[in-house]
């Protein structure tokens, strides 16, 4: 059963919703119920809703809770996907606008730390730990939608001036073998729909009722 506030946050409709409540107080519950408003109530099909969470357990789970509320016919179409999930497939549409080439690669995090290996002299490259610094400040700077050219090497940081060097190097090498990182499975398609009006009125039409799971949590890209 919903309490009063939950009912409210389900069947509010008319424009954002921001809910606020602690761990364990019913937030995906409230998700859930208000997919199932959405499509037996409102007149949404279910391909025009879409679910977003951080983590594909998390998004098992709300799929579990939806096929516990709504039979199978009823929620046929409907997107429940990790932020990285939802981006692959943006971009999988719109590949060659990506420019990347149909069947590109996903590198893990040991692909991507190999690949930076490669542009480190030996005894750099050998210190993990280091090479994590590098990955984790490119990162960040992805994050940050921040390009190559974008960012700089003055700083009193040793490490964040190196990674300033590799990062062009190491995007040049990821588009040399047709792939991208996990960071750019959200990057390439924010620069997508910021870039192509077209593009972005497609998706905005497609998806009519997007819910955020966990939305404090999301970083600048995300947000985006």
């Amino acid at each position: 059963m919903l309490n009063p506030q939950q009912k409210a946050a389900v069947r509010y409709i008319d424009g954002p919703l921001l809910v606020l409540a602690g761990a364990g107080s019913g937030k995906t519950r409230v998700i859930t119920q208000k997919i199932a408003y959405l499509i037996e109530h409102c007149g949404y099909t279910a391909n025009t809703v879409c679910a977003v969470t951080f983590t594909n357990k998390a998004a098992n789970e709300m799929r579990a809770r939806v096929a516990a509320v709504l039979p199978a016919a009823k929620r046929h179409g409907l997107r429940v996907a990790t932020f990285h999930t939802l981006g692959l497939s943006i971009i999988k549409r719109h590949v060659a606008l990506c420019d990347l080439k149909t069947g590109f690669s996903i590198f893990d995090s040991e692909d991507c730390l190999q690949l930076l290996r490669g542009f480190l002299p030996v005894g750099k490259a050998n210190e993990r730990d280091y090479l994590m610094q590098i990955q984790q400040q490119i990162s960040r700077w992805k994050n940050d939608l921040l390009e190559p050219h974008e960012v700089s090497g003055c700083t009193d940081l040793p490490i964040y001036e190196e990674a300033a060097l590799i990062y062009p190097r190491y995007q040049q090498a990821l588009k040399a073998y047709n792939a991208v990182d996990f960071d750019d499975l959200i990057r390439l398609p924010v620069r997508l729909l910021s870039h192509h009006a077209e593009l972005r009125e497609y998706w905005q039409n497609r998806i009519r009722h997007l819910l955020v799971d966990e939305y404090q949590d999301s970083n600048t890209s995300q947000y985006s």
